[in-house]
Order: C-alpha cells, then structure tokens, then sequence
C-alpha cells in the first residue's frame, strides 16, 4: 500500500539540520481543535493503530453526531474527524473518554506510536510487539517529562520484519534475531542493543533524553533530525542515561532491511484493506467493526487490519469490496494518496482527491507511487520515492520525481486528463 512511498533508504548526515521557529507546536488533538475550511479538525490518537470494537464504534458515533460523518485516516495510523462545529470540544472529549481513547488528558497528543500491523497474526517477525505498545503508552502517560514531546515526535515499534522501521520515527525500536531490540534516533546508522523486556522503558528514556538536549540547545526542536548535534551525540546521551537506569545497553549498526505494509487480502490470521485516500464513511467504517473479531489494527499506509476467524475470511473479503474498500493487491489505488485538497483547505488550488480519483487509470501498475497535493506544502505526503502532483496558483499541476539518489525530473499539466502522457515524460 504506496509501499515505494513508505520504505525509504536510511538517511546519514554528519549533522542535523538545526530548526529555528518562532511559535509553539500547533499539532491538533482531540482537546486542541484546528480550524479549517470545513470546520474543525480533531486528530484521534491511536497508539499502534490498535482500537477496540467498542472505541471504533465510539469514532463512527463522533464522526456522525459531531462532524462530516466521514472517519479519515492518517500516516501515523491515527484518525482525523473533519467538519466538527468549533464549540463541540467537550462534548467530543467526553464520548472519546468514556470509550478509553483519552487515558491522559495531558499526554493526548503525544500519544504518536506506530507499530507492524501483522505481527502476532502472520508468523513472521522476530516477536509479537504488542506487549512493547502497551508498555510504552501506558510509560508515556506516566511521564510528566513526556507532555513537553511535540505532537509530531514519532515513536515506531517494529517486529523484526522491517516495516514500520522505514516510517522516519524519532526513536524506533526493532526486534532482533537474537531476542533483543534494537532502539535507533531519528535516520542514524548506529542503534543501541537491549533486552526485549527493556525495550518500551528504553524507548520512553530515548525519548526524555532529546527533551534535555533539545532544552539545552534553546532552540524549539520538535523531531530528533532537528537536533544540532553531530550524529551519535545524542545517541551516546541515551547510552549514559540508559546505563544510569540499569539498562544494559550496546552499540551496534542498525539493521536497515525493509519491507512494505501490509499488501490487502487474506494475511495469516487476518484480513488486509486499503482505504482510498484514506476516507471512510461511518457506514463503511461500521461494516468493519462487524468483519472484525474483537478489535481493528489501522496502519500507517491508510489501511486497516482486522484479526478474523480463518474459515469465513474469503466471505469477509467480499464483503469488505462490496462496499468499496480494496481487497485487490494490484489495485491502482496503492500507489496513489493526496492531502484533504479543496474545499476541506483553504491553501489548496484544487480539489486533488475528485482530481487523483479520476485518473486511476494513468497509473502504471509498476511505476512510482504518486501523491496529489494542494499547495507547495504537501501536507501529509509520504516518505520515499514517488511522483508529486503539486497544484500551482494559476492553475493546472507541476509534476516532478522525488527518487533517492536522482536528480529531480519536472513537468507541467494544465489538465489532469493528460497525467499519462505527463509521468511518460519524467519517468521514461
């Protein structure tokens, strides 16, 4: 699922590029709203992705009484709720409280913790890390430092396989063929070697180590890659604080072998889908709940996977195409994503989701993903190779290649019935 989009090559630069702002972190929650031209934004967070039937009927009851009725998924597998009336704060809160999703009020927005989808369901990877998800949310609720974290800082907790290790975290944790972990900052080439049981308190301590250093710069530095710090400083702090904690702690190179997310169809003990572009209907999202057989793991690639009974999956799978999510692994619609576009935002040129749906069919079956965005910003777009599709100010697209390694490639199109002829030009 825009799997070249997710995977990309490890970055290793000598040193950081340093961040100078002049204003607070602005990350919307589900307790800070951000206006937009739709109306309010609420961004759910969903540690892990991993949500009970109960919290997920809880969204769909929000996403209908309080919004757009639509539940629109995002790159860190969490849930944005759009067209909310700006005064339903409390009344939101409270239906997200009484359901678990706001275990913290004070850590809501830190909560950013991606973890592999599969695992425990698929027999591959090193171990389950669904004991590491509980214990680091339930550390970082804990940890009155942790509140100062930008709601942009990411933590991943991957299983061995690779794939939400590519998904640029601020501090990632990869089980090992040995039975420990590796616990990596930002897209350093080195990692620290721990225990497995150590690994979610490493991660929080990783995490309170670039608080004190981001503190000392005076500088507001929101990711690890902002640290001005010459590469393995601030890995060598996380060292020292991690002995100090009795955590034995080695250094080794990171692994750097990656996979993709999860393709849909039958995977192990469950079932794959993509949702295009990312937007479900509450209709659609409660069929879901039916399917699934006790909880729904959202991934990071605007998917969703549901752990089902093995002797009625075929049957589930069908019922999850009827009503318009993709169970087909060569669909065109995994190589394409977009930002919300108009008239959800008022930076946008254009209405790029109406715009990438309708050119489905120009998409090569092997060529590079791509992604539409509204304005220069390219809110939401991926990490890896790709196409961006960026709307211009007068009118029409500006094409251009995003491939590591390669000189960027562009083109112009007035009209996105000629993006065919448009990606032949740049990619041939």
């Amino acid at each position: 699922m825009l799997a070249a989009m997710s995977t990309p090559a490890l970055r290793s630069s000598p040193q950081a590029t340093a961040v100078s702002r002049d204003r607070g972190d602005a990350c919307p929650g589900t307790l800070r709203l951000h206006a937009a031209d739709d109306g309010s934004l609420a961004r759910v967070r969903v540690p892990g992705g991993v949500l009970t039937v109960r919290q997920a009927e809880a969204l769909a009851d929000a996403a209908e009484r309080l919004g757009d009725g639509d539940l629109h998924l995002t790159s860190r597998g969490n849930v944005q709720l759009r067209g909310l009336d700006g005064g339903c704060g409390g009344e939101l809160a409270g239906l997200l409280d009484a359901a678990g999703l706001l275990p913290s009020h004070g850590h809501e927005r830190v909560r950013n913790i991606v973890a592999s989808p599969l695992s425990g369901l698929d027999g591959r990877g090193a171990l389950d890390v669904r004991p590491w998800l509980t214990a680091l949310d339930t550390a970082l609720c804990a940890s009155e430092a942790a509140r100062a974290l930008s709601g942009r800082f990411l933590f991943a907790l991957d299983d061995g396989r690779g794939d939400v290790a590519g998904l640029d975290a601020d501090v990632t944790v990869r089980a090992t063929a040995d039975g420990g972990a590796h616990l990596a900052l930002g897209a350093a080439g080195e990692a620290l070697h721990v225990t497995a049981e150590e690994a979610a308190r490493a991660a929080l301590l990783a995490a309170e180590t670039f608080l004190e250093a981001a503190g000392r710069s005076g500088a507001q530095v929101w990711r690890v890659d902002e640290l001005a710090l010459t590469e393995g400083e601030l890995l060598d702090a996380v060292g020292r604080r991690l002995t100090a904690e009795g955590i034995r702690n080695e250094r080794r190179r990171r692994e750097t072998g990656r996979t993709d997310g999860p393709a849909p169809g039958v995977v192990g003990d469950g079932l794959s889908v993509h949702v295009p572009l990312g937007r479900l209907s509450a209709g659609q999202w409660r069929e879901l709940t039916h399917v699934a057989a006790g909880e729904l793991r959202l991934t990071p690639w605007r998917g969703v996977v549901l752990p089902t009974p093995g002797a009625r999956s075929g049957e589930s799978l069908a019922r999850l195409a009827a009503i318009g999510l993709v169970t087909d692994p060569g669909s065109p619609w995994l190589r394409v994503g977009a930002c919300v576009g108009r008239p959800g935002c008022a930076k946008s040129q254009a209405d790029v989701r109406t715009d990438a749906a309708g050119t489905l069919d120009a998409i090569a079956p092997h060529g590079l993903p791509l992604y539409w965005s509204g304005c220069e910003r390219r809110c939401g777009h991926p990490r890896g190779d790709r196409v961006d599709v960026v709307a211009e100010p007068g009118g029409g697209y500006r094409l251009s290649t995003d491939v590591h390694g390669e000189e960027p490639r562009t083109t112009t199109m007035n009209d996105p019935a000629r993006l065919a002829a448009a990606l032949a030009e740049i990619t041939s």
